[in-house]
């Protein structure tokens, strides 16, 4: 699929990852309509970061994935949606599971159904790798059993099955990709690397929940290239596919590698608020990314260090902006 001159719509664009994936749209000649949600600032999020010239080929359109109208109207004259748009930080979705399950479950059915009406030619749908709860067989491949350890991954596992639905019942042209855990420049201090390094750069001791849990780390331009590809590929259709590393790391060994390449060496501190429910906590996430290889021709281009290198120098330039523990939500 090629992208140059086409009209796109990427919902939750002004996220880590829809950034990211506006911005490369953009370098490939699209013209991408994105959609944010609404705030009384004006405010667009991390597009912030993209500069004035791919600027001006993005559309910003404000608004709420729960309005079907809103959607609607994004959805027009496009030929292809990236649905991106959620609440995704676990935490709020403890204390407020009633909206993320409106946002991500409601707002998706939104999209399918403009996505139908309008007739696009390709909608990728983002699911993400907690629909899989800690791993009953490792890796993890597409088949692995679907386990809703929190409001917000139960919600994830609703949005995904009703893609499937409109796959089946009315052949939307839809592919849903899996990412892992993507990480890299744009990350919000919510998230466990961002963390990990501002307190390593700043602090003399490093505050995490459970050390033991391990992740798959996909760094972000090996994510947008999967969602490209995903979008282009035939074969994906109807499908879901993992992207991730095929390779896991604890927390723990996580913190330390970090502290190696900062250069720095300080205690870590376990922090009882930042623990999940025993039962919600996901302990083990490695992708089988076999997957991907077979029918995108996808595999990840950049290790673990080099992609934490690259993310520690872009926090140590905005240091001002990952003050540590400012986005525990």
């Amino acid at each position: 699929m090629r992208w140059m001159n086409r009209l796109l719509l990427v919902t939750g664009a002004g996220g880590f990852i829809g950034s990211h994936l506006v911005e490369a749209l953009v370098g490939q000649g699209a013209t991408v309509r994105a959609f944010v949600r609404y705030n009384s600032r004006n405010d667009i999020g991390l597009l912030q970061f993209l500069s004035a010239a791919k600027l001006e080929k993005v559309e910003i359109v404000a608004g709420d994935l729960r309005d079907f109208h809103a959607v609607k109207q994004a959805t027009e004259d496009v030929s292809c949606i990236f649905h991106l748009g959620a609440l995704i930080a676990i935490p709020y979705s403890y204390r407020h599971p009633r909206e993320v399950v409106e946002t991500n479950v409601m707002g998706t059915l939104n999209v399918l159904m403009a996505a139908h009406e309008c007739q696009v030619d390709r909608l990728v749908h983002t699911s993400t790798s907690e629909v899989y709860g800690t791993a009953l067989l490792v890796p993890l491949n597409e088949n692995h059993p679907l386990q809703g350890q929190s409001p917000y991954s139960a919600s994830k596992i609703g949005a995904d099955k009703l893609v499937e639905s409109f796959y089946c019942a009315y052949g939307l042209p839809v592919a849903t990709i899996r990412p892992f855990n993507t990480y890299g420049p744009r990350q919000s201090a919510r998230a466990v690397i961002p963390t990990i390094i501002a307190q390593a750069l700043t602090r003399d001791r490093i505050l995490l929940g459970d050390t033991t849990s391990s992740r798959d780390f996909t760094y972000m331009d090996d994510t947008v290239r999967g969602f490209l590809r995903v979008a282009e590929s035939e074969q994906a259709l109807g499908e879901v596919i993992n992207i991730g590393s095929n390779e896991e790391v604890s927390i723990g060994d996580l913190a330390r590698k970090i502290m190696a390449l900062v250069g720095r060496d300080v205690p870590i501190v376990t922090d009882e608020q930042r623990i999940r429910p025993a039962r919600s906590e996901v302990k083990r996430l490695r992708a089988d990314n076999a997957k991907a290889k077979e029918l995108l021709g996808w595999s990840p281009r950049i290790s673990l260090d080099e992609g934490l290198a690259r993310t520690i120098v872009w926090i140590s330039e905005k240091l001002d902006q990952y003050e540590p523990g400012k986005y525990q939500i």
